[in-house]
C-alpha cells in the first residue's frame, strides 16, 4: 500500500472508529434505560443489570457497523474534496480502482467483524440473554410481588412484604395453599432472597410458621429466629426454556431438527433468519461503494456535493428496506431469499459500474449534448 493509499486509509479508519463509538454508545444508552427496571422493579443486582445490556452490544455492532462506515467513507472523501487533494490525485493520474483500495480494506474489516458478530456472537448474546430472562422470571419474588401489595399466584401462594430496604425484604406474610388439606402460612419481620446453584432461597428472620389441616380448629404454630424457604417449589411450574430463530446457533438454522415443535411452526422464520446473518456482512461493502460512488470523484468547489450525499442517503434507506422487506417475504415464500442478497450485492455493482464507468459515460453523454459546428463555406465564388 502507498504512502497516498495509508494517508486516506487512516483519515477513514479514525472516522469510521469515531462514528461507530459515537453511534453504539447513543444507541446503547437507550438500552439501558429499556433495562432500568430490572433494578428499580424487579430487584436485580447492578451485576445482573449491567450484564443484560452488555449482551445486547453483539447485535447492535451488527446494525451500526455499515452505517458507520457510510458515514466515515462520505466524510473522508468529503474532506479530501475540501481540501483539494482529490483534484490534485486526479490530476497526478491516480485512478479510482487505487482511490477505491484502502476504503475497500477497511470495508473488508468492517465485513469481517459484522459476518463474526451476526454468525456466532450475536446468537451468543440472545440465547445467554434468553437464559437470564428465564432466570429472573422464575423468582416470582423479584419479577411479580410488589411492595405493598398482596399478591396471588397460580400455583396457590400469596405473598406479600411491607418495604424493601436493599437488598432485603421486611414485614413479609406468606400463605401456602397448594396442598387444601394442609394451609402453611409464614410470617417473617425480614427475609433475603439467596441463590445457591440452581435454586433460590428465602432466609427469613425472626418469624413463626402457622400449618392449620383441613377439618382442624388448631393451627400448629412454631417460632424460628432463621429459616430457609425454597422459592423454586413455590414459583409456578416452570415451562421449558423455548429459543427463538434469532437465538439459536448458526449451525441449528443450517440443519434444524425436523421434529422440534418451534421448527414446524416457524420454519419461515428460521429460514430468513439464516438468510439475514448471511447478508448482513453484504451491507458494509455495499454501503461503502455508495458513498465512495457519490464522492469519489475530484470536483471542483463550485460543484455542490450535497445533491450527491442526499441521493447517496437515499440509495442506503432504499437498499435496507428492499432488504427488510425480502426478509419478510421469504418467511412465506423461499425465493425471496433472491432480493435478501440482491439487495446489497445489486446495488454494489451499481456502484462500481459507476466508479469505473461513469466518467466515461458522462463525458459520452455530454459530447452528444454539445451542438456541432457548422461546416465552413466553401471558399472562392464563382
Amino acid at each position: 500500500m502507498t504512502l497516498i493509499e495509508r494517508y486516506i486509509l487512516r483519515n477513514v479508519t479514525v472516522a469510521f472508529i469515531a462514528c461507530f463509538l459515537a453511534l453504539t454508545l447513543i444507541i446503547w444508552i437507550t438500552q439501558i434505560l429499556r433495562q432500568l427496571d430490572l433494578v428499580t422493579g424487579q430487584g436485580q443486582t447492578l451485576g445482573i443489570f449491567m450484564l443484560a445490556t452488555l449482551l445486547s452490544l453483539p447485535a447492535l455492532v451488527v446494525i451500526i457497523a455499515p452505517v458507520a462506515l457510510f458515514i466515515a467513507t462520505l466524510y473522508a472523501l468529503n474532506k479530501l474534496n475540501g481540501d483539494s487533494e482529490l483534484i490534485v490525485m486526479s490530476a497526478a493520474g491516480i485512478a479510482p480502482g487505487r482511490l477505491l483500495r484502502p476504503f475497500a480494506a477497511l470495508g473488508c474489516a468492517a465485513f469481517a467483524l459484522v459476518a463474526v458478530m451476526t454468525l456466532y456472537l450475536m446468537p451468543q448474546s440472545f440465547n445467554t440473554l434468553r437464559d437470564l430472562v428465564t432466570q429472573i422470571r422464575a423468582d416470582f419474588v423479584a419479577n411479580i410481588v410488589k411492595e405493598g401489595q398482596f399478591t396471588t399466584l397460580d400455583s396457590g401462594i400469596t405473598f406479600h412484604y411491607r418495604e424493601r430496604a436493599g437488598d432485603a425484604l421486611l414485614g413479609i406474610f406468606m400463605q401456602d395453599e397448594r396442598n387444601p388439606d394442609k394451609v402453611s402460612v409464614y410470617i417473617a419481620e425480614r427475609g433475603q432472597t439467596v441463590r445457591i446453584g440452581d435454586d433460590s432461597f428465602m432466609v427469613l428472620e425472626n418469624g413463626s410458621v402457622q400449618q392449620q389441616e383441613k377439618n382442624s380448629r388448631d393451627a400448629a404454630i412454631v417460632t424460628f429466629q432463621r429459616y430457609a424457604l425454597n422459592l423454586s417449589v413455590f414459583a409456578a411450574s416452570e415451562a421449558e426454556t423455548i429459543y427463538r430463530p434469532r437465538e439459536r446457533s448458526t449451525a441449528d438454522l443450517l440443519s434444524p431438527d425436523p421434529e422440534d415443535p418451534v421448527y414446524k411452526y416457524q420454519s419461515g422464520r428460521f429460514r430468513a433468519e439464516l438468510h439475514d446473518r448471511f447478508s448482513a456482512p453484504l451491507y458494509c461493502l455495499s454501503f461503502m461503494l455508495i458513498a465512495f460512488a457519490a464522492l469519489g470523484e475530484a470536483r471542483t468547489t463550485r460543484q455542490g456535493r450535497s445533491v450527491a450525499i442526499v441521493t447517496a442517503v437515499a440509495a442506503v434507506g432504499l437498499v435496507r428496506i428492499l432488504g427488510f422487506f425480502a426478509s419478510s417475504a421469504v418467511v412465506r415464500e423461499p425465493l425471496a431469499a433472491v432480493g435478501i442478497y440482491g439487495a446489497p450485492l445489486f446495488s454494489g455493482l451499481i456502484a462500481l459500474f459507476i466508479i469505473f464507468e461513469g466518467p466515461r459515460v458522462r463525458a459520452a453523454i455530454g459530447a452528444l449534448g454539445r451542438p456541432r459546428a457548422a461546416p465552413r463555406a466553401a471558399a472562392g465564388g464563382a
